[in-house]
């Protein structure tokens, strides 16, 4: 159980607390509601690029890392889908000094076409680097582009491509600025060796002073029922088969996403898991395999993501998955294989919630879902399962036509 006090300021800013005190340290966690499913879809990549430049420095504060360094401290940022997120671990005694650097960032970023340059140019090589000139790179591009036509999923968080980056203006970056990072627009989470007093205290002394409360009215449009198979086939160079398929399922606040999240489990948890038995071990018509959820909060994708050996026709091992997938949407799943898989997510669930920097993190997500108490409850969700439920969302999500299937394929392979 993972006790918390919530408050709120008088501009927006959102307030909880947990108080750990087996440890000296604490984690301040500033979770913002922007992530790249709100861009401008000519302008995609700027909640990214913004990762790096709330790091160049604020109106009072040239340097963002020598004065936490100096305070014992270490930070660091994340940007998916749906939000970005900042955080700092720092010894309890010099809670103050992360307070300072975070509200000052909040208050007024210091920008200047050299630091958006430097920044431009950071991200442009990242982009180039993980994303174009490395192989299956741009992998999660053609998933992406296959499976949504109208959500903004459509495009990575690195942006739809690299010329949005490059020409991004100061202006642009203000603007994004201006409207999103932002007081009511942010989850102020903290856990560690803090009451939530002083909490709730240091947050009104460092935060309330921000006003821009301004309104931000989202519109994201929901994408429609996928009526028909998604097919692609590319040859390229690259050491050997990849097998993909995506599948449409439910999104982070109902229900039949926790059953999404075991069925991946029953599939691939570990060399015991089904795909890694049948597929790898005993008939070795895959190298790796992998299936998973993507995590987003609107509607997702369940993935199937498969390396094929050379002696192997991607054509063999497809069929050799769906035979995998059709065993799972003909019987229930016996009452042995769940209760192990509940275990297990209740073992996963019970190590994430040892660290300070992930209960903070959890804490932050669970209140943008809606309800900050998800992070005791969503594991009870987990418990109540039953394989009824487990054969019916399968037969829901695994359909041909909810189905996009990617051949990427080796021009290396020798084919019959």
């Amino acid at each position: 159980m993972i006790n918390f006090f919530k408050g709120e300021l008088n501009n927006g800013l959102k307030i909880l607390v947990n108080s750990d005190y087996s440890t000296p340290l604490v984690s301040i966690n500033i979770l913002y509601f922007i992530g790249s499913k709100d861009e401008n879809p000519k302008k995609t990549g700027f909640a990214h690029l913004f990762e790096h430049l709330m790091f160049g420095g604020s109106k009072n504060i040239p340097c963002f890392d020598t004065p936490l360094q100096n305070a014992g401290g270490e930070n660091n940022a994340f940007t998916n889908n749906d939000y970005t997120n900042y955080y700092i671990t720092i010894p309890s005694q010099n809670i103050e000094t992360a307070f300072w650097l975070e509200s000052d960032r909040m208050l007024q970023l210091a920008f200047s076409q050299k630091s958006l340059n430097i920044q431009k140019n950071v991200v442009v090589e990242e982009f180039k680097q993980r994303y174009l000139n490395q192989p299956y790179g741009d992998l999660w591009f053609i998933i992406r582009k296959q499976a949504y036509k109208v959500h903004p999923y459509k495009w990575p968080t690195i942006g739809k491509e690299v010329s949005h980056i490059e020409n991004a203006t100061l202006k642009d970056v203000k603007e994004f600025y201006n409207k999103y990072y932002i007081p009511s627009n942010a989850i102020l989470t903290l856990s560690g060796n803090i009451s939530f007093e002083n909490g709730y205290k240091l947050s009104e002394k460092w935060f309330a002073p921000i006003i821009k409360n301004n309104l931000i009215k989202r519109n994201i449009p929901k994408e429609p029922i996928q009526l028909i198979p998604n097919f692609i086939k590319l040859e390229k160079d690259v050491p050997f088969d990849i097998l993909c398929k995506v599948y449409h399922m439910a999104d982070r606040r109902n229900r039949e996403y926790i059953i999404a999240d075991i069925i991946s489990d029953v599939f691939s948890n570990g060399k015991s898991s089904r795909l890694y038995e049948n597929l790898v071990k005993k008939h070795k018509v895959f190298s790796e395999i992998d299936a998973f959820i993507s995590g987003d909060i609107d509607e997702g994708l369940f993935v199937f993501y498969g390396k094929i050996p050379d002696d192997i026709s991607i054509e063999k091992a497809e069929k050799a998955l769906d035979n995998e997938v059709n065993k799972l949407i003909s019987n229930p799943i016996t009452a042995h294989e769940l209760s192990k898989l509940k275990n297990k997510a209740e073992a996963a669930y019970v190590f994430s919630n040892i660290s300070c920097p992930n209960k903070a993190l959890k804490l932050g997500v669970s209140e943008l879902l809606g309800d900050a108490n998800l992070i005791n409850t969503e594991i009870e969700t987990y418990r109540s399962i039953n394989s009824q439920e487990v054969l019916s969302t399968s037969r829901k999500i695994f359909t041909e036509n909810n189905c996009s299937t990617i051949y990427y394929l080796s021009k290396n392979k020798k084919r019959c």
